[in-house]
């Protein structure tokens, strides 16, 4: 998500609460689910920021936006090795 001045993330809050349950379950509240567009069968990639050895941030993004940011970055560099 990139905001109008072009920074990404820049309002981080929280927006609820989740409990997992004892099957490690966790239900996103349809508040989220209808503001991130997430539906039925969508695949969310769960990404891990890891600060000392200790998992401190999680996200989830949608795997096909992670894929689209992918080859971006991918082509990005792909086209600099190529004008060398």
């Amino acid at each position: 998500m990139t905001t109008a001045n072009g920074n990404c993330c820049a309002q981080w809050r929280v927006e609820s609460l989740v409990t997992v349950d004892e099957r490690g379950q966790m239900v996103l509240p349809k508040g989220i689910r209808e503001k991130a567009r997430i539906g039925a069968g969508d695949k969310l990639a769960l990404v891990v920021w890891e600060q000392n050895g200790e998992v401190c941030c999680l996200m989830l993004v949608k795997a096909d936006e992670l894929s689209g940011m992918v080859r971006d970055r991918l082509g990005a560099v792909l086209r600099s090795a190529l004008d060398v």
